[in-house]
């Protein structure tokens, strides 16, 4: 891996008596779209405030490029941030708004008009140099605020919740341009929300915070696919979480039954808690189910019915369907194994690293050891 462009060293944040970031390493790319997901509070936006240089950090060190830039003031560092609320200069016109960076660093006129043309292209504005910032919606005003941020050519952008204000198809034709916008350009984004659907379609790679910590980090499917606790997995999309134990590698015990699977490296007969996302489980006839449950209640959501039942353990299961179900009938649950995700309790994401690498190890040798 090439030098990270930003890395934190132990770096923590506190007010007083309140921590509001614990000790927190990471590693940024250059070139790639990171995510810092996590809820309100979870210590997000601390983190993109540090990296910015509007918050000074408790201890710890913030590096760039290998240097340390603790006491970089912000308006030195090789960043720029585009705010939620935009922070756009309402007495200033569109082209004047985008140029205000370039402006105060006395470059020339020339320069800085085409430099302001470029960047409207980009972000689809060309022609709307003479507008009000009042005369502009608010996706057009989101856009003039991305404009003015890559017009002083940063290293890094930050984003931090832009899409929030914005309806929700406006903020899917947005997620899909700040991709490409960030793709053309090749240069680092780091993007902080709490809408898991807008992390998991926009990144590279995610961080999930959740009091004051990095509990998850990896490219999306990893979140989804094996998330390390019960947190990151409630709060990464929509699951179905069942108590289990985990007899051997590959067979896990829950709700009465015994269920092959793909994960190991556990002890026998570990406590664990079992993943299975809705979208992965079929209803089917009662004798063809792995599972039988009972139909509790179900929603329409447009192009899938969300269905809840309970098995006869009372567990209760939601199913994403394609067909309606009837309210209190008898169904099959099926799933296959490697639908079947299994959580360790209380494990820490260096445990878990660890423990996949040593299983990982473990199939090897037994592979060579099968082929000599």
């Amino acid at each position: 891996m090439a030098q990270p462009i930003i890395e934190f060293k132990h770096v923590a944040k506190q007010y007083d008596d309140t921590v509001v970031l614990k000790s927190v390493d990471l590693e940024i790319e250059a070139g790639k779209f990171y995510t810092l997901l996590g809820p309100s509070g979870s210590g997000k936006t601390t983190i993109l405030r540090l990296i910015a240089g509007f918050l000074e950090a408790s201890s710890g060190d913030i590096l760039f490029e290998g240097e340390r830039i603790n006491d970089v003031p912000a308006e030195k560092r090789r960043v720029n941030t585009v705010f939620q609320n935009y922070a756009l200069f309402p007495n200033m016109n569109v082209f004047e708004n985008v140029a205000f960076g370039m402006s105060i660093k006395g470059k020339p006129k020339n320069e800085i008009k085409a430099k302001v043309a470029e960047m409207l292209e980009l972000v689809k504005l060309g022609g709307y140099e003479d507008r009000e910032i009042s005369e502009l919606s608010g996706g057009q005003q989101q856009r003039v605020a991305i404009a003015r941020a890559l017009a002083n050519d940063p290293e890094v952008l930050l984003l931090d919740e832009p899409l929030s204000a914005l309806d929700y198809k406006l903020r899917k034709d947005m997620q899909y341009e700040l991709r490409e916008i960030q793709k053309r350009l090749g240069i680092t984004f780091i993007f902080v929300t709490h809408d898991q659907e807008e992390a998991l379609a926009m990144s590279d790679w995610i961080f999930v915070t959740n009091e004051g910590e990095i509990v998850q980090n990896g490219t999306p499917v990893d979140i989804y696919d094996e998330p390390i606790n019960h947190f990151v997995a409630d709060f990464i999309g929509e699951s179905n979480i069942v108590p289990g134990v985990m007899r051997e590698d590959y067979l896990v015990s829950f709700a009465g039954k015994e269920f092959e699977n793909v994960d190991g490296g556990m002890r026998p007969n570990e406590q664990v808690e079992v993943v299975l996302r809705p979208e992965d489980l079929d209803l089917v006839a009662e004798e063809d189910g792995k599972l039988v449950v009972t139909i509790d209640d179900q929603s329409f959501r447009g192009d899938y019915y969300e269905i809840t039942a309970h098995d006869d353990d009372q567990n209760e299961w939601q199913v994403q369907a394609t067909n309606p179900a009837v309210i209190g009938e008898r169904r099959g649950l099926y799933f296959d194994p490697e639908d079947i995700h299994i959580m360790r309790l209380n494990e820490s994401e260096e445990d878990f690293d660890a423990r996949l690498e040593q299983y990982d190890d473990s199939e090897e040798d037994e592979e060579g050891a099968d082929e000599q």
